[in-house]
């Protein structure tokens, strides 16, 4: 028989008051195998009874698998920076339109708030003392003229350029206006001659071209 087999076989026999044993080693866990009068087996970490057969179990202590390497963190790097286009948008504002008026009363539409020109003469008030005869007359006013410089009398004095006053229309009476133009050219291509045709050409082209930016495209 093999002596191991021998061995464990002497170790069920002996009670457990006839085992000594070493203490384990700190790395083992022990444990007692008792077998009573019975027959009935227990396992536990204490010797066992005197009137129990007793079998000692030296087995490693168990250990937790160790953990798994960890990666060092990531450098902590900051938020790149979302370059973000710019677009400089720049509307233009709609192209005033002014209503103009004569001095007849006859109104009219400028694109410029400066109405027609036109010279408007000037008077002065003048006074001629009464000649006698004796010495020189004295000298006329400039522009006089052969009027006589009388007391309290007007002579021209000249002229100065003024302009028909105008005023800016709405924005609303403009767009409206720019319509009324646009029908007036279409009814008047069809009778004007060949070379007019070209004139009104242009300036739809025009028209059309200010109510698709100022008026919406109507």
């Amino acid at each position: 028989m093999p002596t191991h087999l021998l061995l464990l076989g002497l170790l069920t026999l002996l009670p457990a008051s006839a085992l000594a044993v070493d203490p384990p080693p700190s790395s083992n866990v022990r444990i007692y195998r008792c077998v009573g009068a019975n027959g009935a087996v227990s396992l536990q970490d204490a010797p066992c009874k005197d009137d129990h057969r007793q079998q000692v179990l030296d087995m490693v202590r168990p250990k937790d698998a160790p953990l798994p390497a960890t990666a060092p963190p990531a450098p902590a790097t900051s938020a790149p920076v979302i370059e973000r286009e710019v677009r400089v948008v720049t509307v233009q504002p709609p192209q005033p339109m002014y209503e103009c008026v004569s001095p007849e009363g006859e109104r009219y539409t400028s694109d410029s708030n400066e109405g027609n020109p036109r010279w408007v003469p000037t008077w002065a008030f003048g006074y001629v003392p009464p000649h006698h005869g004796h010495g020189p007359r004295p000298p006329r006013p400039p522009g006089a003229g052969g009027v006589p410089w009388q007391p309290g009398i007007a002579v021209p004095a000249g002229s100065i350029l003024v302009r028909d006053a105008c005023h800016a229309l709405p924005q609303q009476e403009v767009c409206a206006r720019l319509k009324d133009r646009r029908w007036e050219l279409i009814r008047r291509y069809n009778s004007a001659l060949q070379s007019e045709r070209k004139t009104l050409v242009r300036e739809q082209r025009g028209i059309e071209a200010r109510l698709n930016q100022d008026c919406g495209g109507t």
